[in-house]
């Protein structure tokens, strides 16, 4: 593979994991939302519902990560995988640091 080809897989691996991430945490802090708006309403009957739906939402985190598995296997070939993951814990990472500097977490 030649450089230029090797530089773009890894900024397109680190990308769509970025991207993954992003809307794996926009969807958390939906869902966060959700619970905090049922938790001062009074809805929330047990402790035991405090993030419903969490479950699913990790079920299509890992269903789209298949997808991508499949659709591009270049991004899974040799280390090129755990450049994915790092886009995508950067991706995740970024909703929680914006949520904290606008001291919302």
């Amino acid at each position: 593979m030649s450089s230029f080809v090797e530089t773009l897989v890894t900024f397109g691996a680190l990308v769509i994991g970025g991207f993954v991430g992003f809307l794996f945490g926009l969807m958390q802090k939906n869902a966060r939302l959700q619970n905090k708006k049922l938790s001062e309403s009074g809805k929330l009957k047990s402790g035991w519902m405090l993030m419903p739906g969490s479950f699913g939402r990790i079920a299509i985190l890992l269903i789209v990560l298949a997808l991508i598995q499949v659709g591009v296997p270049i991004f899974f070939n040799g280390n090129i995988q755990w450049l994915v993951t790092a886009g995508l814990l950067l991706g995740y990472g970024w909703t929680f640091v914006k949520q904290l500097k606008n001291r919302t977490l």
